[in-house]
């Protein structure tokens, strides 16, 4: 199989031929048709997280394909089912934090395309448990970014307490904010798009937003506080000065949810005006696999869509060139046979 890996930090990826991987007791293969790019497996590339992963590895956690090869005591997926694997690879199911609905801070969890190889592959494995199948009706193409960008941003607006007429900003348009000005509208709110390009503010507009913001010219905290101040605000963009930014205008207990994860990011918090004004800031980590369930049954539905741009697998790095450039609208995602 063909896999796109990680070699050394910083370097570009290496598209290499591996042995088919054999799944383990609780695993299955996956023959990958579609594996989204997630600003996280830039940084996971490129080494700049605290948390290292160990090269060689296969980046890649937005990754949807179908089920081969069932490893031992695995009986409820069938060979042929399409199945999704998300960044929450595995987790203990026995901790305070599994037990209460929060796998996503289990101390032992393994992340896909970090801990274990991810979907930029012809072929991955993963734990049984935690792939979960794609509702028919949804292509490969769109479930891949549902399983981090959607996910992520549907668990961060439940963090938020968002409630039917509320003001909800969501700061960076991009292949998280375009969902989730799409789950704020799901949720009844009213939503301020802030982005610094036209093209996704043009989007944001087109996907329902009630305001759109442009931080290249205006003030985002006194727009926001113009209208009252945004009762939550969605932190999407990778730059310590978009989170400031939408924390001034947050109105009286109103609530910053942290989303991108900056690597070495500080944020000032003026303790006189939280303390005050009675605001939270609170992080926000992808989703459980009930959130994901229930953001795939939202699109079977018809109530999101998926903006995104197909790739091969042989152009991983001029894909990354353009995250990094800011040149791509929403998604990217490899195409490994979804599209044929």
């Amino acid at each position: 199989m063909k896999a796109a890996v990680v070699r050394a930090f910083g370097e570009p990826l290496v598209i290499e031929e591996r042995p088919d991987p054999e799944p383990g007791v609780g695993q299955v293969r996956i023959r990958v048709e579609a594996s989204g790019l997630c600003h996280t497996d830039i940084h996971a590339a490129h080494g700049d997280w605290p948390i290292r992963p160990n090269p060689p590895f296969v980046p890649g956690h937005e990754g949807v394909g179908v089920v081969e090869e069932l490893g031992e005591g695995v009986t409820h997926l069938k060979v042929g089912e399409r199945v999704a694997v998300p960044w929450l690879g595995w987790a203990c199911g026995r901790c305070e934090h599994c037990l209460s609905g929060w796998e996503t801070l289990c101390d032992r969890q393994v992340n896909t395309g970090y801990g274990c190889d991810g979907g930029h592959a012809e072929k991955m494995l993963a734990w049984a448990d935690f792939a979960q199948r794609v509702p028919h009706g949804i292509s490969a193409l769109e479930a891949a970014p549902l399983t981090c960008a959607g996910v992520t941003t549907y668990k961060a607006l439940k963090v938020a307490q968002v409630r039917p007429a509320q003001l909800v900003a969501v700061s960076g348009i991009g292949g998280l904010g375009h969902l989730a000005v799409q789950y704020a509208k799901i949720a009844g709110a009213q939503v301020a798009a802030i982005d610094v390009t036209d093209d996704k503010l043009e989007l944001a507009a087109e996907l329902g937003a009630d305001l759109v913001i442009d931080a290249r010219k205006d003030d985002v905290g006194e727009v926001l506080r113009r209208y009252g101040g945004a009762h939550a605000a969605l932190a999407l963009a990778v730059n310590d000065a978009a989170f400031e930014a939408v924390n001034a205008g947050l109105r009286r207990g109103g609530r910053l949810v942290m989303v991108a994860l900056r690597a070495h990011g500080t944020v000032r918090v003026p303790i006189f005006d939280t303390v005050l004004n009675g605001t939270s800031v609170i992080g926000s980590i992808v989703g459980t696999r009930q959130d994901l369930a229930e953001v795939f049954q939202l699109h079977a539905a018809g109530r999101t869509r998926v903006i995104c741009e197909t790739r091969p697998l042989s152009a991983v790095n001029e894909s990354i060139d353009e995250v990094l450039r800011g040149q791509v609208k929403a998604r990217i995602v490899f195409d490994l046979g979804a599209g044929r």
